[in-house]
């Protein structure tokens, strides 16, 4: 049997586990997420470079592969220097202005930390 926790307002041990992936206290129904300590670590990320440095918002960060642009076409040149970047969620992490082709997303895995 598994030992479920304790209700972190109350303090009932007479918590159970619903089917949507919470937790539910009878007596003061409370709920909080099952996965309460992966939705914390979850909240902690960490963007790095193609080298493995730590980026952050605010970096000046070099373009390490020529990159083909959708759309307008055109090519962002290797060695490309970009300023000011802005860390964000998603599949193209970082978001930024380039001099000659405006503001764009880029991905971590091809640009190298100043």
């Amino acid at each position: 049997m598994t030992t479920l926790p304790p209700c972190p307002s109350c303090g009932s041990t007479l918590t159970y586990e619903d089917g949507s992936g919470n937790y539910v206290c009878p007596e003061c129904a409370h709920e909080w997420p099952v996965k309460a300590e992966a939705a914390a670590e979850e909240a902690v990320r960490v963007w790095r470079d193609a080298a493995g440095n730590l980026l952050q918002d605010g970096d000046s960060v070099t373009v390490i592969k020529d990159l083909k642009l959708k759309g307008g076409g055109g090519v962002v040149k290797q060695g490309t220097k970009v300023k000011n970047i802005r860390l964000v969620d998603g599949d193209h992490d970082i978001d930024c202005k380039i001099d000659g082709f405006g503001a764009m997303s880029l991905k971590s895995e091809f640009v190298r930390k100043n």
